[in-house]
């Protein structure tokens, strides 16, 4: 089923239940509008829509394609509005796109590609007359306010995953599966950057510009969502220093580590030289050689080996080098 719901209001209450098959028609005043959402629908029933509520051919064909950047645009006395849904699956960050018609007496969202349906706003809304009683424009709000905070719960995660990892780090050294992990995590994130700049470019134009279907003391709350675009563009800015300083961390960690392995070896080549050089003297069998016929030279030379390599071990340890 490609309605998800389709309803008249009047002064902010729900009146009834309408088909796509019908035309509405409204008063002028705002008092009454139709709220029409869809998910995934077929080009028969955006052919009726369109035929119904006069919407734009190019706005029919975006909203069917569904391969959108958030955007506005501007057909006559109508709006048609553009979002990017998101949710994590895994690491990964799977994206939807939501259309939205605006006219002055209807709105029509159609959903693509999101399990997130708009049930609860509707609900919420419903529940205060109050506000939907503002009109198109506040539903307008709404939906992309809605769409906005699905985002905070995606954010929150990715930044325990980094968080964790960021901890991991200062205990342990990273594994290739997890340096695999942060860069991909860093690609989600930047990807997920190029469709919060259009999105605040949205709502932004909703605030400043003078369009139709939207009236001046609506533009606050428009204000509120480029707030909350806002604010995921600076934890993703966050999450991305953190993720590299956690990569870079991991690498200095690593650079560290095999320095101190360089070190070790080096200072233990050196101990080891000191017998090695005088056992190949000594080893040379050549028959005139001092002190071959020395009563005691054996143990001497044992000693004097015993004695520089115990002076070098002290030496590379106080060094710190073992």
């Amino acid at each position: 089923m490609t309605v998800v719901a389709a309803y008249l209001y009047r002064n902010g209450k729900r009146v009834r239940e309408v088909s796509i098959d019908e035309k509405v028609d409204c008063p002028a005043d705002k008092s009454e509008f139709v709220w029409i959402g869809l998910c995934d629908p077929t080009d028969a029933e955006m052919q009726t829509l369109k035929q119904h509520y006069d919407l734009h051919p190019l706005a029919i064909e975006d909203a069917v394609n569904a391969n959108q950047l958030p955007k506005v645009d501007v057909y006559g006395d109508q709006l048609f509005v553009v979002a990017r849904t998101a949710a994590l699956d895994g690491d990964t960050i799977d994206y939807g796109e939501t259309a939205i018609f605006v006219g002055h007496s209807h709105i029509i969202s159609v959903r693509h590609g999101s399990a997130r349906s708009h049930k609860v706003l509707r609900q919420q809304l419903e529940a205060a007359p109050s506000l939907l009683i503002h009109g198109v424009d506040y539903v307008l709000h709404a939906v992309l306010d809605y769409i906005v905070d699905g985002y905070l719960p995606m954010v929150d995660t990715i930044e325990d995953i980094v968080s964790a990892m960021e901890q991991r780090t200062l205990d342990t050294f990273l594994d290739r599966d997890e340096i695999t992990r942060i860069f991909t995590l860093r690609r989600q994130l930047t990807r997920f950057q190029r469709v919060l700049g259009p999105m605040a470019e949205v709502a932004g134009k909703l605030v400043r510009l003078d369009l139709p279907c939207i009236d001046p003391d609506t533009r606050p709350y428009f204000s509120d969502v480029l707030d909350h675009v806002r604010r995921m563009q600076v934890m993703i800015d966050g999450l991305l220093q953190v993720l590299t300083s956690v990569f870079e961390f991991s690498n200095l960690m690593e650079q560290q580590r095999t320095g101190a392995i360089t070190r070790q070896l080096a200072a233990w080549a050196a101990i080891l030289a000191v017998p090695t050089a005088i056992a190949g003297i000594y080893g040379m069998n050549f028959e005139n050689m001092p002190e071959l016929k020395t009563e005691y030279g054996y143990f001497v030379v044992l000693a004097v080996i015993a004695v520089i390599c115990t002076a070098l071990y002290l030496r590379f340890k106080r060094a710190r080098w073992l």
